[in-house]
């Protein structure tokens, strides 16, 4: 798709915003910026030059593609409503919606059907990456939905990404995804506990994080989260809010198929706990916080 193509952004949160910044820096003209953080889309639009649509169908109007970053499965009903403002409620024949969030695969088959209805298209674009690589870049993407319509948007999609992979039809990615999330949580919380009991036992947690790094103890969230458990470095680059709604997806999946995943449930209830600890919004390395003695005075009764 030519770079002349117009993109809209609904959802300029942490990810969004530096998608559009990406995007707008590869020569794409950004067309409409929309959040329910009306400050935050204002700032982004007035950074690149653009406009903050007040309404999702003005989004849809401007744009050719519309790429939206939003929290969970309700927010993203919503703004394909068929009823009030969404992004169906203009003339939407044509356009290409990339829905990039972490959602349930069922959700990402009825936004299909809604859009089609409206004679335009989805796609998935589930990421597993960070902020940073949105910024650069460099995110990595699986794919879901019509063959045809990843094809309309690959090189959008390109400038965005350095690992691409077309999983299949629609909610196929998000499957997929769904499992990335939830291997990276229970590796997560796995961290924090070896973490923890070694500061317990008064071990040399940069000796540990080293031995850790050279046996089969090794993963991607030790090189990610080891040091940030350590210090208590806890900025948001995904939060622990996520990662509970992110094994919840996990979860529902397995009891569709009938599978018992005691990791997965564990991993979801501290989690959720931490999320009732008022702990949410910190990074996922922010699980630590639960298993080092000494460091969070829980406020209820343990899970």
């Amino acid at each position: 798709m030519a770079k002349k193509k117009k993109i809209g952004f609904v959802g300029v949160g942490r990810m969004g915003a530096n998608m559009a910044r990406r995007l707008h820096d590869c020569g794409y003209p950004i067309s409409a910026i929309y959040d329910i953080n009306a400050e935050a889309a204002q700032q982004l639009a007035d950074e690149l030059g653009t406009k903050r649509s007040e309404t999702l169908a003005g989004v849809t109007a401007a744009s050719n593609v519309v790429i939206t970053v939003v929290t969970d499965d309700d927010a993203m009903k919503s703004i394909f409503s068929g009823r009030g403002d969404s992004l169906l409620k203009a003339k939407a024949g044509g356009r290409v919606f990339i829905n990039c969030a972490t959602l349930s695969p069922k959700i990402h088959v009825e936004i299909e059907r809604r859009a089609a209805k409206a004679r335009a298209s989805t796609l998935e674009g589930c990421m597993a990456s960070s902020i940073t690589q949105a910024r650069q870049g460099t995110l990595y993407l699986m794919i879901g939905g019509k063959e045809r319509t990843f094809e309309r948007v690959k090189g959008i999609l390109s400038d965005l990404s350095t690992n691409m992979r077309y999983v299949g039809e629609s909610g196929k990615a998000a499957e997929v995804k769904a499992l990335v999330n939830m291997v990276m949580n229970i590796n997560t919380a796995g961290l924090a506990e070896g973490l923890g009991l070694g500061d317990a036992l008064g071990l040399d947690l940069t000796m540990l994080r080293e031995v850790f790094s050279q046996t089969g103890a090794n993963s991607r969230v030790l090189e990610t989260d080891g040091e940030d458990m350590q210090f208590r470095d806890h900025e948001c680059y995904f939060s622990s809010a996520h990662g509970a709604k992110d094994s919840g997806i996990a979860a529902a999946l397995a009891k569709r198929a009938r599978l018992n995943l005691p990791l997965n449930e564990a991993t979801q209830r501290q989690y959720q706990r931490m999320i009732e600890e008022g702990l949410g919004e910190l990074d996922k390395s922010g699980i630590a916080e639960l298993t080092f003695k000494g460091r969070h005075r829980a406020t209820r009764r343990k899970l």
